[in-house]
């Protein structure tokens, strides 16, 4: 530092010249007016004075002032007599004048006991000092005493968060968290925002956890979708699908189930009011979703909901295993859910169980005599054989999948199909998974919401509650809601309206940006982005052998990104059921020899999925592996058409910049792109203004003629330059 006025320091230091002169007066250095020149050392022995007093805190000065007071007199009493008594003024005199502040040890010690003294009068006065007033508390009460770790162990923090304000909720100084931050190669400022995972590394090093502050939707989602408590949690009721081929005896499996749980008084049948129905055995209660076959299934899958704990296949033993049966299986694989066969019609003579389960191995589905996972069971509807003994499988099955519930929470479950009545409004079938629904509770269905009017059980009995695992209709909501869609019983209306206004936003936005499925045409990309690791694929083709074909082929296509997965192979025409599987799996069909009906084209093109039908195999396993390896999507390539001379240059009025040229190879044409070169060098890059032949717009010149040429926005030009033509053509990738 050069040498500086003593005005200017008070400047600098907030202070008057008069009491800056006084403090270097007290230091015993001379100055002797406010133009006085100081010297560096000087200064730096002022400032470390002052240093001290500027950091104390705002809210004890006026308690400063009182201690300053006080122990200005005791000191200046006590220090005198001190001074008199031992020490010799030439000790002091040399101390001054060689700038040294020391104080010989009887000072200090009545610099002590003065201290003492100032605050035995202050503490008789009703000090505020906050800092005495802690010390007290820490001496008198433990409690109060600084433990180990003073900081909270955790703090809660939004999506972001300013340097501020999280320099307060760690309890650090903004510039230690800049510093932090410059460490991690993060540049801020101090109101600038950091997103939670900085803020959570930021804190992880100050011995702080960080958890995320949930938003209100997901504080509203949590308080009703929540993990039970394993002690809250008791046994219930299977979800049972029978699903199979047509006329196989699916409707009739269900009558005879049904009728086993009829009591002596309900004789003759009962009458089915809604989709689904309950039935018990020893006790036990299993849940049938009524709807028979896998189109209802796949539907509720494709829309997200996985309401079905187990499936029973029913496969005709004198018919075998059919097209729809295997739709059925690949159904089942798809979502996960065990499968219990039940091999019917074997009270007729042409039955033949084991040629079911031979083809059902084929299928890989190995029943447990034959040493694999899957239980089987022999029935006949008609006659009322085994019934019993499918339904202990169920039961035994669903012992092993140990499910189970918390009846005392508020309820939750999916919509399992809901229409408009005549007289009693918006009607919705609920399947309640866990807890328990009462008349008169508010619910949420998806974007629609109410409160339970009326409840009826699968009999059609007016009920007042129902538990988990239970299959009611319920009346009181304002709209219709969609089969699939969560079903939520909450503690107010408001809580209901807020849940189902929240999925009406998030359906608008769904339409409008609508996720679409897989094509070949953007597979590449998706491969690409990393969206896509497996290629779902669903065959059908005319002929077995053509099925067996495609599908042995397309199994061996392999990409570093991506592998083929033929989720379902069969015979005979696109149907709709193939569609909903695709829109729910997301896969593409492929069809051999066989053309979409015009309702199932419709489907497809209302479902986003997509349709591709050939003649030739070997131009389906062509286009897949195109698709996979990036031939559909295109690249970019320059070609270079030819490069132009320039002998002369003219400036033209209100047009820039025209440059006279000879082709000397290939040729250039009007809507080529161009760039200028000079020396070697590339100083330009655009496209042509202009092209002619003497006075006419030219299309194209070849080599060896003469033009004039002007480029877009570009005047720099000069004799000598040349100008290379080129264009951008599209290609396929190899």
């Amino acid at each position: 530092m050069s040498k500086i006025r003593v005005y200017q320091l008070a400047k600098d230091l907030n202070l008057t010249s008069k009491e800056l002169i006084e403090k270097f007066e007290a230091l015993g250095v001379e100055v002797h007016n406010h133009m006085s020149t100081l010297e560096d050392s000087d200064i730096e022995v002022l400032k470390a004075l002052l240093s001290g007093a500027v950091s104390e805190s705002i809210e004890a000065e006026e308690d400063e002032e009182e201690i300053e007071e006080v122990e200005e007199d005791l000191f200046e009493d006590e220090a005198e007599a001190l001074y008199e008594d031992d020490l010799e003024d030439e000790i002091i005199k040399s101390s001054f004048a060689d700038k040294k502040i020391e104080k010989p040890k009887k000072v200090i010690r009545a610099i002590e006991e003065a201290e003492e003294e100032i605050e035995q009068q202050l503490e008789g006065r009703g000090s505020k000092n906050k800092k005495a007033k802690k010390k007290r508390r820490q001496e008198t009460n433990p409690a109060f005493r600084p433990q180990e770790f003073s900081y909270e162990n955790e703090i809660v923090l939004g999506e972001t968060i300013s340097i501020g304000e999280l320099a307060k909720e760690l309890k650090k100084q903004p510039k230690d968290i800049i510093m932090k931050l410059m460490n991690l190669g993060v540049m801020a400022t101090l109101n600038q925002d950091i997103d939670f995972e900085t803020a959570e590394m930021i804190a992880i090093e100050y011995g702080i956890s960080v958890s995320k502050k949930l938003t209100e939707e997901e504080i509203e989602e949590k308080r009703y979708n929540f993990e039970d408590r394993p002690e809250d949690l008791t046994k219930r009721a299977p979800v049972v699908t029978v699903m199979g081929h047509v006329d196989h005896g699916k409707t009739s499996l269900l009558d005879a189930i049904r009728n086993t749980s009829v009591t002596t008084g309900e004789a003759g049948g009962i009458t089915q009011h809604i989709g689904a129905s309950e039935v018990s055995l020893k006790g036990e209660k299993i849940v049938f979703l009524d709807t028979p076959g896998h189109e209802a299934f796949t539907t509720l899958r494709a829309r997200g909901a996985k309401v079905t704990d187990i499936a029973i296949l029913v496969v005709a033993a004198d018919d075998g295993v059919m097209p729809q049966t295997i739709e059925a299986i690949d159904h089942a694989k798809a979502a996960g859910v065990p499968i219990i066969v039940a091999v019917n019609k074997i009270d007729k003579a042409n039955a033949n169980p084991d040629r079911v389960k031979q083809e059902l191995a084929d299928r890989g589905l190995l029943i447990e005599e034959w040493g694999g996972d899957v239980i089987s069971v022999e029935v006949s509807a008609i006659k009322n054989i085994g019934i019993d003994t499918l339904l202990e499988m169920v039961l035994l099955v669903a012992e092993m999948l140990e499910l189970k519930a918390n009846p005392k929470r508020p309820a939750l479950g999916t919509i399992l199909e809901a229409k408009v009545e005549k007289g009693r409004g918006p009607v919705a079938t609920v399947l309640i998974e866990n807890g328990t629904l009462r008349v008169g509770d508010p619910v949420a269905a998806g974007a629609t919401h109410g409160r339970v009017r009326a409840m009826f059980n699968s009999h059609g009995k007016t009920i007042k509650q129902a538990g988990p695992a239970s299959a009611v209709e319920i009346t009181g909501l304002n709209d219709v809601p969609t089969a699939g869609d969560k079903f939520y019983a909450t503690e107010e209306e408001r809580h209901a309206r807020a849940m189902a206004e929240k999925r009406q936003a998030e359906l608008r936005v769904s339409t409008l940006r609508k996720t679409p499925h897989i094509s070949l045409e953007d597979l590449f990309n998706q491969i690409s982005q990393g969206q896509i690791k497996d290629l779902n694929i669903i065959v059908k083709a005319d002929a077995h052998g053509s099925v067996e074909a495609l599908k042995t082929s397309l199994n061996k296509i392999t990409n570093e990104e991506v592998r083929v997965n033929v989720i379902h192979a069969n015979v005979g025409t696109i149907t709709e059921s193939d569609i909903l599987l695709a829109s729910a799996s997301n896969a593409i069909i492929i069809g051999f020899n066989v053309r979409p009906s015009a309702v199932v084209a419709s489907l497809a093109e209302n479902e986003g999925v997509e349709l591709k039908t050939y003649r030739i195999i070997y131009e389906a396993i062509s286009d897949v592996e195109a698709a996979m390896k990036g031939m559909l999507a295109p690249i970019y390539k320059e070609v270079v058409l030819g490069t132009l001379s320039i002998r002369a240059t003219f400036k033209v009025p209100n047009v820039g910049t025209i440059a006279g040229a000879y082709v000397t190879n290939g040729k250039v044409t009007r809507n080529s792109q161009v760039r200028l070169i000079r020396d070697g060098i590339v100083i330009h890059e655009g496209k042509l203004s202009s092209l002619k032949r003497f006075k006419d717009d030219a299309k194209e010149v070849a080599q060896g003629y003469e033009c004039g040429v002007g480029l877009e926005n570009y005047n720099d030009l000069k004799e000598g330059d040349e100008i290379e033509a080129f264009i951008i053509e599209e290609v396929k990738r190899s």
